[in-house]
């Protein structure tokens, strides 16, 4: 993958962040870290899950000694576009979170093109409340993310409150947005 590949990723996924999750607060803690510029951005070009849950260990290791960055979110274009494959790197991903020590100190956010929610219908607008252009691992610090719902009023509404909005504007209107963010990317 090109440099020019991998810019070229990022700019979706950042307009995806800027577009979905931070316009419709679907994340509302998400604008801060935006506008602070403390979120980083890798992607990973390759397909080998075994590489890929490499560059997870390395980018915990990273926000072990960096704390200027907020929260990670690791884009992986190639190898898991089926979703059941991402599932089964997710199911590693969190294994490895354990077995490394991690448990309680980050937590694993999971955003996937064809995301669907256990139970539900392919076709469900709620499903979109997790679907992003590209497959990725979202890496939270765990006492961040303690002391953000510690501040919000009822932060357990905040999953109904998206699935109820996403449903109310439709599976097409979410649709056109990440259709859009692809072309105009290109």
């Amino acid at each position: 993958m090109t440099t020019d590949n991998t810019a070229h990723i990022i700019a979706q996924t950042k307009a995806w962040v800027d577009q979905v999750i931070v316009q419709f607060n679907l994340c509302p803690f998400a604008r801060r870290e935006v506008e602070q510029e403390t979120i980083h951005y890798h992607v990973e070009p390759s397909a080998d899950l075994a590489r890929q849950l490499q560059t997870l260990l390395q980018l915990l290791k990273q926000l072990d000694t960096n704390t200027d960055i907020a929260t990670t979110l690791l884009v992986l274009p190639e190898g898991v576009d089926d979703f059941d494959d991402y599932l089964d790197l997710v199911d590693y991903a969190e294994r490895l979170l354990e077995l490394e020590g991690y448990d309680g100190v980050y937590q694993l956010a999971t955003f996937h093109p064809h995301y669907q929610f256990a139970d539900s219908d392919a076709d469900d607008a709620a499903n979109y409340t997790n679907r992003a252009p590209y497959p990725m691992l979202h890496v939270l610090r765990e006492e961040s993310v303690a002391n953000a719902l510690a501040s919000y009023t009822k932060p357990e509404c905040i999953p109904e409150r998206n699935i109820d909005f996403a449903r109310q504007k439709g599976a097409e209107f979410f649709a056109k947005i990440l259709a859009d963010i692809k072309k105009s990317e290109q």
